[in-house]
C-alpha cells in the first residue's frame, strides 16, 4: 500500500500545483505589474506543459523504463518550483509554469503507467478509483491549503511548499518505486517508432473513443470548475464560504461515485459501468438545462450539478482502466493520450464557461453529449482486450 500512496502523492501534484496559488493571484499581478488576465495564463501555460510533457514523457518510458524519467522529473518539478519563487518578472514565471508542467507530468502520467505495468484484473480498476479520488480531492483543498500559505508567507510562498513536496515525492520514489518495466517488455524499436505507436492506438476505433468519451466529460467537470462560483455566488447569492460548502460536496459526491466504481468493478466490467455513469451524467445536464430555462433554483442547480458529478466521477477511473488495457502492453503511451486528452480539453473549455446557469447547463450538456456519441464510437458492447502493439 505504500506504492499506492506515493503514486497517489504522485497524481496530486498537478492538481496542487493548478490550485494552491489562485488565492495569491491579487498580490502576484501586484507584486510583478501584470493584468488579471496574464496572471490567469500561468495556469494555462501549466496546464500547456503538462499536455506537452505527458505526450513526450509516456511514449519514451515504454523504451526505457518508468524509474529513469520519474526520477529526474520529480526532481525537476522540485527545482523549477523554487524558480518560480524567486522570479522577478511575469514572463519569468510564465515561462518556469511551463517547465514546471512539463515536469510535473512525469508523475502524472507515470504514476498510471506504473499500476498498469503491476496489477491487472479487479485489482487494477480498484486502484484506478483511489487516483480518480486524489484528483477529486486536491482542486477541493488546494486553494483551501493555497489561502493559509498567502495568507501566511505570501504567493511565493506557496511555490516553496510545492519545492519540499517535490523533494518528498523524490525521495518517496527513490525509496518506495522500483522499475516496474523489466527490459524484457519494453519498446525494442527506435524513439521515433515507439512514438508512432501512438498513432497506432489513435487508428484503433474503441480507444480513441473511449479517450474521446474522457476527454469530453473532463471538458464538462472543467467548465463547472470555472463557472461554478460565478452562479452560486452571482446569481444565487451565496458567501465564498457557502460557495465553499456547495464545492465540497459535490467534490464528495464525485469521491463517493470514485467508491461505488471501486466496489463495482470487482463484479461488473468497466467497460459496462461507463455507459450507466455517462447516461447519468446526461440526465443530470438534462435536468440542469430544463431547469435553466425556467426559473432556475439553488436547490435544483446543486441537486443536478451533484447528479452530473456523480456521473463523472464514474467516468474517470472506468475510462482509464479500459484505456490503459487496451494498451497495457505500451503503458506509458496509452496513459499519455488519455491523460493529455483530459487536461487539453480542460484547457480549451474552462474560458467558455460565463457567469449564468443558462451558458454553464447549455455547454455542460453539449460536452456531455458529445461524450455519449464518443462512446457509442467507441462500441462499449464489445468486450475489451489488450492490443498487440510494436
Amino acid at each position: 500500500m505504500l506504492l499506492i500512496g506515493v503514486l497517489s502523492g504522485l497524481t496530486a501534484v498537478a492538481p496542487f500545483a493548478i490550485d494552491m496559488y489562485v488565492p495569491g493571484f491579487p498580490e502576484l499581478g501586484r507584486e510583478l505589474g501584470a493584468e488579471s488576465s496574464v496572471v490567469q495564463l500561468s495556469i494555462s501555460v501549466f496546464l500547456i506543459g503538462l499536455v506537452v510533457g505527458q505526450l513526450v514523457i509516456g511514449p519514451i518510458s515504454d523504451r526505457i523504463g518508468r524509474r529513469r524519467l520519474l526520477l529526474p522529473g520529480t526532481a525537476l518539478f522540485a527545482v523549477l518550483s523554487v524558480v518560480c519563487a524567486l522570479v522577478p518578472t511575469m514572463p519569468f514565471l510564465l515561462a518556469g509554469r511551463f517547465l514546471q508542467g512539463c515536469a510535473g507530468a512525469a508523475g502524472t502520467v507515470l504514476a498510471r503507467a506504473v499500476l498498469t505495468d503491476r496489477f491487472a484484473g479487479p485489482r487494477l480498476p480498484f486502484y484506478f478509483s483511489i487516483q480518480s479520488m486524489i484528483l477529486g480531492v486536491a482542486p477541493v483543498l488546494g486553494p483551501v491549503i493555497g489561502g493559509l500559505i498567502v495568507t501566511a508567507g505570501g504567493w511565493r510562498a506557496v511555490f516553496w511548499v510545492l519545492a519540499a513536496l517535490g523533494v518528498v515525492l523524490f525521495t518517496a520514489v527513490l525509496v518506495q518505486v522500483p522499475e516496474s518495466l523489466p527490459p524484457e517488455r519494453r519498446a525494442t524499436s527506435g524513439i521515433g517508432s515507439t512514438f508512432a505507436t501512438m498513432g497506432t492506438l489513435l487508428r484503433d476505433r474503441a480507444f480513441t473513443g473511449y479517450v474521446l468519451t474522457l476527454a469530453f466529460a473532463a471538458g464538462a467537470m472543467f467548465l463547472y470548475i470555472a463557472s461554478s462560483s460565478f452562479v452560486f455566488q452571482d446569481t444565487f447569492g451565496l458567501s465564498a464560504a457557502q460557495y465553499g460548502l456547495v464545492f465540497a460536496s459535490n467534490a464528495g459526491v464525485m469521491l463517493v461515485a470514485n467508491v461505488v466504481f471501486g466496489i463495482t468493478s470487482k463484479r461488473i466490467p468497466p467497460e459496462r459501468l461507463l455507459p450507466r455513469y455517462i447516461a447519468v451524467a446526461l440526465a443530470g445536464a438534462v435536468g440542469l438545462a430544463i431547469q435553466a430555462t425556467t426559473a432556475p433554483t439553488l436547490a435544483g442547480t446543486w441537486i443536478c450539478l451533484a447528479v452530473v458529478l456523480f456521473g463523472i466521477g464514474g467516468t474517470f477511473p472506468s475510462v482509464t482502466t479500459i484505456a490503459q488495457t487496451i494498451g497495457r502492453s505500451r503503458a506509458g503511451t496509452a496513459a499519455a493520450l488519455s491523460g493529455s486528452g483530459s487536461y487539453l480539453f480542460g484547457a480549451l473549455t474552462s474560458p467558455l464557461g460565463g457567469g449564468t446557469v443558462g451558458t454553464m447547463s447549455v455547454l455542460m450538456l453539449a460536452a456531455l453529449a458529445l461524450a455519449s456519441v464518443a462512446l457509442l464510437f467507441a462500441r462499449p458492447w464489445q468486450p475489451v482486450v489488450e492490443r498487440t502493439l510494436a
